[in-house]
């Protein structure tokens, strides 16, 4: 099992697109059971995903139990878990209630850790291939707490330059992180997203390669429509046969041929 955390400070960079659509193409091409974590208050990978039942059980449920020491057991987790069958991938929603989460995280004991140990107290997270969580656009102790149960980061970046900018406080994070809870998390990779076929954005690939080196993936995600379209219907790029989806296709196998298990 590895926890993947997609992560940016910065928002509108194709973060939860990019976590969706690699999940998916991990599920339907390459055959990984996921299970996806939405840890954004705004939800939208909750929405992505079909999920429409506001009386189920959301990942600020769960936490909030698990800070208050409630009755939490292999048995409520599972309830909490639902499908997607257009992709065959699990999910836990999130929404509004997990910025009140957020606020009783700072209290708690081992704040930063909060879901690392909520993840490793249930053999049933074991089951999964990959678990993805998908983040809020901050540097808050949500993200910290995403990052500190992950194995690896994934930072979704537009060839811009004021995405350069936001990188440095993240990689920044992270290496504080490895060094203060004496954390494994590995930076997998920088990902550019909603490339675009003009001089500027080929310019700023190649000044992010010269820069961040074997940080960058070779997989380049290119701007689309599509990416709007699918983020309305939920339906994955990948199902699509469109350049976007084969980008993401393409990004998955980079992934495993790096990193898989």
């Amino acid at each position: 099992m590895k926890i993947i955390t997609i992560a940016n400070q910065k928002g509108g960079v194709g973060k939860t697109t990019t976590a969706f659509n690699f999940g998916a193409a991990l599920s339907q091409n390459f055959g990984k059971k996921i299970l996806f974590i939405d840890f954004d208050p705004q939800a939208n990978l909750t929405a992505y995903l079909g999920h429409s039942n506001d009386e189920g059980i959301t990942i600020s449920d769960l936490l909030t139990q698990f800070i208050n020491r409630s009755h939490t057991d292999e048995k409520a987790v599972r309830s909490a878990i639902n499908r997607n069958e257009r992709i065959k991938a699990d999910y836990i929603p999130a929404d509004l209630s997990l910025a009140n989460t957020e606020q009783l995280m700072q209290s708690a004991l081992s704040r930063e850790t909060v879901l690392k140990r909520f993840l490793s107290s249930f053999q049933l997270f074991r089951e999964y291939d990959y678990i993805i969580i998908d983040t809020l656009p901050s540097l808050g102790i949500l993200m910290i707490n995403a990052l500190s149960a992950a194995d690896g980061i994934i930072i979704p970046s537009q060839a811009q330059k004021f995405s350069a900018d936001g990188l440095q406080a993240l990689l920044s994070l992270t290496d504080q992180l490895r060094s203060v809870l004496a954390s494994g998390l590995e930076l997998y990779g920088i990902l550019t997203t909603m490339s675009d076929n003009t001089s500027v954005s080929r310019y700023m690939i190649e000044a992010f390669r010269d820069e961040y080196k074997d940080k960058m993936f070779d997989t380049v995600i290119h701007r689309s429509v599509e990416a709007v379209k699918s983020s309305e219907t939920g339906n994955s790029l990948i199902m699509r046969r469109t350049k976007i989806g084969e980008d993401y296709i393409r990004f998955a196998e980079e992934f495993i041929e790096k990193y898989g298990e």
